[in-house]
């Protein structure tokens, strides 16, 4: 009975502290269970924070991946002096065809090609038998005039003997001394004549109008000369677009360059300026030329004016019709501003510069282009020194768009540079 007791005593015991152990698990699984319920929720906010960071960053990226990015430039001063490199032709001081003034055949010629002549020398003789004749005939009048002359002046003077008698009226004494001035008359219009075939006769002979070379000798011995011409039975022309000059000469102890500069340049060059001048088929040799003048006319078909510079030639290397370069280096205007050829839009409205406002935004300016200089263009209408102007716009840049400013990249170092650090 005692044990039986005891057992049953117990039992309610052994309930109890199963019901204890069975409350301490139950708490330990709700913890338990909302601990991993908070770990979920905090594993589903870090992924929400952490996806709205990364739209939040992919928004700004975006933003700023649509602003475009530009490199800025200012206006510069031009360059003080504008060279420039063009083709001339060399002609001399003076040069002249010789023609034939006379009808006939050339006897002899004393001059050749190259040849050094001076002023009146002999070139050469023509034979002019016609006007030879026609001279003799000049003469055979005025002695036929003269001898008429001098009979109606005897006559004259014996009716004028007579006059204030009876045997003469004044009429008939008035009719001989009047035919006495026409026989005068006849007699000077015969001399005239008789001087007109003397001076003719002067040209039978060729001479240099002037010191200088001959340049082209056209004709020979026989050659036919037709007055008023030149030479008809040689068609050389000695390159000069004469084919009837008998002879050429020219005076080279100063010669002339004649050049056709480019319009743009051509308000730069001025009387007075100096050139270099180089032969090129003279290895090089290079000598001074100055300008003398310029057309100050613009020829339509090339756009460019005749310039003509001088040169001494007093050692004669410098031919007529030569080939040179002309090297010109001439002051520009010193206010000239110049952008680089890169930042020029050419749209339907015309040439336009992408300015940028202190705002950060877009202007497009309408500009003038002047003078080329290759990698940078003169602007000479549209825009100030103070003007900031994108470097390479893009031709999809609009009027009022957002920019965002950024430093262009420093140019490399010069080689010269690089071999100083390596020193």
């Amino acid at each position: 009975m005692m044990g039986t007791g005891m057992r049953a005593a117990v039992r309610p015991d052994t309930k109890t502290d199963a019901a204890g152990r069975n409350g301490r698990t139950s708490r330990a699984v709700v913890i338990l269970i909302a601990l991993v319920i908070l770990l979920i929720a905090l594993v589903i906010a870090e992924g929400i924070l952490s996806r709205r960071n990364i739209e939040m960053s992919l928004a700004r990226v975006t933003e700023v991946e649509a602003v475009p990015n530009v490199a800025l430039v200012s206006p510069e001063r031009g360059p003080a002096t504008r060279s420039l490199d063009l083709p001339g032709t060399l002609a001399a001081w003076y040069e002249a065809p010789i023609y034939g003034q006379v009808t006939g055949y050339v006897s002899h010629w004393y001059t050749d090609y190259g040849a050094t002549v001076h002023k009146g020398e002999v070139l050469a003789t023509v034979e002019t038998p016609y006007l030879d004749e026609q001279l003799g005939k000049a003469k055979a009048n005025l002695a036929v005039a003269q001898a008429r002359y001098k009979l109606a002046v005897t006559t004259a003077r014996r009716w004028q003997r007579l006059s204030g008698t009876d045997a003469v009226s004044q009429q008939e004494v008035d009719v001989y001394t009047a035919d006495a001035e026409a026989k005068k008359a006849e007699v000077q219009a015969a001399e005239y004549n008789v001087r007109r075939f003397e001076a003719r006769e002067g040209f039978k002979t060729l001479v240099a109008p002037f010191d200088g070379i001959v340049t082209a000798r056209n004709t020979d011995v026989g050659s036919y000369v037709d007055s008023g011409g030149g030479n008809t039975s040689n068609s050389e022309t000695g390159g000069q677009g004469h084919p009837s000059a008998l002879f050429r000469v020219a005076d080279v102890h100063k010669m002339r360059i004649f050049v056709s500069v480019p319009q743009d340049y051509a308000v730069h060059i001025k009387p007075g300026i100096t050139a270099t001048v180089s032969l090129g088929h003279d290895h090089g040799r290079t000598f001074k030329a100055d300008v003398l003048t310029t057309a100050r006319a613009v020829t339509p078909a090339s756009r460019t004016v005749v310039t003509e510079l001088t040169a001494d030639n007093a050692d004669g290397t410098l031919w007529p019709g030569a080939y040179v370069t002309v090297y010109f280096s001439a002051p520009t205007d010193d206010t000239m501003l110049v952008v680089p050829a890169q930042a020029l839009l050419f749209r339907s409205e015309g040439l336009l510069v992408a300015l940028v406002g202190p705002d950060n935004r877009i202007h497009l300016q309408k500009v003038v282009a002047g003078l080329n200089f290759g990698a940078k263009v003169q602007v000479t209408e549209g825009l100030k020194p103070t003007d900031r102007i994108v470097a390479n716009p893009s031709q999809g840049l609009q009027e009022g768009e957002l920019v965002h400013v950024v430093q262009p990249a420093a140019p490399p170092p010069s080689k010269a540079a690089q071999d100083g650090k390596k020193a």
